[in-house]
């Protein structure tokens, strides 16, 4: 695959949205002239973005019409409620990336975020219960101490007091620790501040230069009890934050569309290395693909000492979801041959990775 080609795929859900910098404003439009795959693609996006705002196509294409839209846990139309938020979160994704490949994800999350807490212009919707027992004030501030392990790899300190002066025995009981810390705290505090306290951590994080170098953000580091590149930790920290946007659009109502295809390919790839240490080398083999998906997106999970005893098939926003916890492994939609217990195997480990 050409850099060409890849770098266009990066920059079509600006060209969706109408958000490209005036450099690609040619170069989007005559790559996708010659390319099949990228023109798909493209109009599927573009769809997608007319179907949020409200408006129907007046060109009489029909060749997004026939494009299917997930369903929430639960049974609720991602294309349910108002959509003037969905159309707002997509035309505020960064118009290009200005950060690399890998921390992309983390940009388009944050400000799909942003766009939708700008929406809540009622403050009593701040106290909207939304997951947990979290409302969406604690929410947002869950998100803080969320990002604060990698602000605090990168150097970039805290933006909430840390009030605890022991340590605790293991990286859960401090995570935990610190979640209700910064909850407590940020509701003590009007939300605009919170807001403006997760926003300036997030793009601080994004200002980092292991945000823009790939050697940089080569090297490993332990964060919440996973050794990963710092780079897989940017992705880490979009796949929370789209989760928890998903989590306060169902709260209040409003559809949250996923993330940007090249931006959730990038979440389900580490998703699935994560889920395939966690079965480890000798849990049964099973041949996990995504529905929809090409050759390059199935993998064989567990041994490789022995034939396949099962095939698992799910469709890649419900495998997020499922490795968020928002679904049950028995709830999840998919479809599945050969060893029962083997494929409830893979399910049920996938859903014990979420600490979300």
């Amino acid at each position: 695959m050409s850099t060409e080609h890849e770098h266009v795929r990066e920059l079509l859900a600006a060209w969706a949205v109408g958000a490209l910098l005036p450099a690609d404003e040619r170069r989007v439009p005559s790559h996708l002239a010659e390319c099949e795959s990228c023109a798909a693609e493209a109009q599927r996006l573009r769809e997608t973005v007319r179907l949020l705002d409200g408006h129907h196509r007046a060109d009489g294409d029909a060749a997004g019409a026939a494009a299917g839209h997930p369903t929430q846990p639960g049974g609720a139309s991602r294309t349910d409620g108002p959509a003037s938020v969905l159309a707002l979160a997509l035309r505020s994704r960064p118009a290009a990336a200005r950060v690399a490949p890998y921390a992309a994800p983390y940009a388009g999350a944050v400000s799909g975020l942003r766009a939708l807490l700008r929406e809540l212009t009622d403050r009593g919707a701040w106290g909207t219960p939304v997951v947990h027992d979290w409302d969406v004030h604690g929410t947002v501030a869950h998100l803080i101490a969320a990002d604060e392990p990698l602000a605090r790899r990168l150097g970039l300190g805290i933006r909430v007091p840390d009030v605890r002066s022991a340590e605790e025995a293991s990286w859960e009981e401090a995570w935990t620790a610190r979640t209700a810390d910064v909850i407590a705290y940020e509701h003590g505090r009007d939300p605009e501040q919170t807001l403006t306290t997760w926003a300036e951590q997030a793009k601080a994080l994004l200002a980092a230069p292991e945000a823009r170098d790939p050697e940089l953000a080569a090297h490993a580091t332990m964060l919440m009890g996973v050794r990963l590149p710092v780079a897989d930790h940017f992705v880490v920290r979009a796949f929370e934050t789209w989760i928890h946007t998903d989590d306060i659009g169902r709260a209040l109502g409003v559809a949250v569309p996923p993330p940007p295809a090249a931006h959730l390919a990038q979440l389900v790839r580490l998703a699935v290395r994560i889920l395939g240490l966690a079965l480890g080398p000798d849990a049964p083999p099973v041949l996990f693909a995504l529905a929809g998906g090409d050759a390059d997106a199935q993998w064989v999970l567990g041994s490789e000492d022995e034939p396949v005893r099962a095939e698992l098939v799910l469709d890649p926003v419900d495998f997020c979801l499922l490795v968020g916890g928002r679904y049950a492994p028995e709830e999840v939609p998919r479809g599945a041959t050969g060893d029962a217990a083997a494929v409830q195997l893979v399910l049920e480990r996938a859903a014990s990775l979420a600490w979300l």
